[in-house]
């Protein structure tokens, strides 16, 4: 493809090294930032590549009115503004630039963590009142201070490299960080409840989801040590805002700095807003020039390789494969993705090694998309910014993750079979998957047991042994709360012996039924996956 006549939309504001790198490479480059919608509309009707970064709300609405729309860039890791679903049912290549601003909002969190402790923003605004009070700002020194990080990925790391540069020792919190890189870090790993215990400041570094989501509440902070600081330049929702609230006025927390809300533009009525002890900024931690540029700069090149090479880098939605070759792969990719998931929901320890098995057919393919869909699965669910196709196998690689591909002619009884083994901790656990009709993902295999499992919405795994009444109380105990059971299936390892019992349901199963399941008799385990 050509640049010449093609137009590339940035309807948000982008630093200019790449709007200029976007002129140089031939395209017509359109600028218009804050646009009305009724205008955004028209203006994207026949835009080629539309690049954003958090004001444009890229809804099915609007890419539905883009009749020439290629690809959608990001500048920035977020894609919480993109309906990434519906760009992939148009054929739409979605893309961002992770990592862009890493160094950037470890330093704002450090930044925090220092204008917390020696409260430099109440002590400013003293000074500019023309007051001098010197005696009422006693801050807390760093220096032999333990910061306690949850979720060591690239921001975590960056920022443990600081924090210990001014003479500080971390701990951390991340089920998925392997001990060799924890000792290569200098990180002493603690599970949560040890981590409260133990550190004078607690910094969160992890995505939002179900299980981070209010992870730092009043039953937490009651761990901590008396007079603990907090920070959060990660995602609102992961400290419960009204629980920290409490905290901080008993003082039970010290300080706390913010970065991120749960609803932002943070309301001016929210009572954080009123405490002294409570600092913050308006979600800024990756606004620096640097930050701005390196993610202009970036998303700019990868548009330029989009169009002139056909090489879809950094893309979210789609490997960085030949078009022609997708059609065949996709299928595969889909069953590679939903295998690495599964994984790494089951999986309750640090990942070290991950052996990809292919079988039969499949090893026609060019298997390096397949094991990066794999990494992709297996990541993305325990990182803080999205894992894609591109930067799966660094991230896998930094976390000392040992990748192995092998294989082999022999499916046994299926055409082709992609096999996914993880050795975690001491233990090694494995699923496996099939298509059925070339193009349908199935789950075959998960550890000892042979199942068929449509790897899609939420999925209820029970260990149980093999015993009279145990789906019958399942069945009961989510009946009993409303949970529409879609698919139902029993795997045995032998009769008398232990099964899998695993439930598929459109909607999430409450903590309440998971845990009167744990408690029934004859349950060995209970674990959850989603796979939407």
């Amino acid at each position: 493809m050509a640049a010449a006549g093609m137009k590339i939309l940035i309807s948000d504001s982008l630093s200019k090294q790449g709007v200029e790198a976007l002129g140089k490479a031939g395209f017509t480059v359109v600028v218009k930032s804050k646009m009305p919608k009724d205008e955004l509309l028209k203006e994207i009707k026949d835009a080629d590549g539309l690049i954003v970064r958090s004001g444009t709300k890229v809804t099915e609405e609007l890419l539905a009115a883009a009749k020439k729309l290629k690809v959608v860039g990001r500048a920035g890791s977020g894609l919480d503004n993109v309906d990434t679903p519906a760009a992939t049912r148009r054929g739409i290549v979605v893309m961002n630039t992770p990592g862009g601003n890493t160094v950037t909002t470890a330093e704002h969190t450090m930044s925090m963590i220092c204008a917390m402790s020696r409260r430099i923003p109440q002590a400013t605004a003293s000074v500019k009142s023309g007051k001098w009070e010197k005696d009422k700002f006693m801050g807390v020194e760093l220096y032999n201070k333990v910061l306690g990080i949850i979720g060591a990925g690239q921001i975590g790391s960056h920022l443990t490299k600081m924090a210990q540069g001014i003479g500080m020792s971390v701990v951390a919190f991340d089920p998925y960080l392997t001990p060799e890189r924890a000792e290569r870090m200098g990180v002493t790993m603690l599970d949560l409840d040890e981590l409260f215990r133990r550190a004078d400041i607690i910094s969160v570094h992890t995505p939002l989801t179900p299980e981070t989501k209010g992870i730092i509440n009043t039953q937490a902070i009651a761990k901590m040590k008396p007079g603990v600081l907090l920070v959060n330049c990660a995602r609102g929702g992961i400290i419960n805002e009204q629980d920290l609230c409490d905290a901080l006025k008993t003082k039970r927390v010290a300080a706390a700095a913010f970065d991120v809300f749960e609803e932002e533009p943070v309301k001016p009525d929210n009572p954080l807003l009123t405490l002294d002890n409570f600092i913050c900024t308006p979600h800024i931690g990756a606004q620096t020039t640097e930050a701005q540029e390196n993610v202009a700069i970036g998303i700019a090149e990868q548009i330029v390789d989009y169009f002139t090479k056909g090489v879809a880098k950094g893309a979210v939605n789609i490997p960085s494969v030949a078009p022609e070759l997708l059609p065949r792969l996709q299928p595969f990719l889909t069953l590679a993705e939903k295998l690495g998931s599964l994984q790494t929901q089951l999986v309750q320890a640090g990942l070290e090694r991950v052996t990809v098995e292919y079988s039969g057919e499949v090893t026609s393919l060019s298997i390096a998309p397949l094991t990066i869909a794999v990494l992709k699965g297996l990541l993305n669910p325990i990182m803080e910014h999205p894992v894609n196709y591109v930067n799966a196998p660094i991230v896998a690689k930094e976390r000392g993750i040992e990748v192995k591909e092998i294989k082999s002619t022999d499916a046994g009884d299926f055409t082709s079979l992609i096999r996914v083994r993880v050795e975690a901790g001491k233990a090694s656990h494995q699923v496996a998957g099939t298509l059925y009709h070339k193009k349908e993902a199935r789950i075959t295999e998960i550890d000892q047991f042979k199942v068929e499992v449509v790897p899609e919405g939420h999925m209820l795994l029970i260990h149980n042994v093999d015993r009279p009444g145990v789906i019958g109380m399942v069945g009961k105990v989510l009946g009993d709360r409303a949970i529409n059971i879609l698919r139902m299936q029993c795997a045995l390892e032998k009769r008398g012996g232990d099964a899998l019992l695993i439930i598929g349901s459109d909607t999430e199963f409450p903590a309440a039924a998971l845990n009167e399941i744990r408690a029934s008799s004859n349950i060995l385990s209970v674990k959850v996956a989603n796979l939407s």
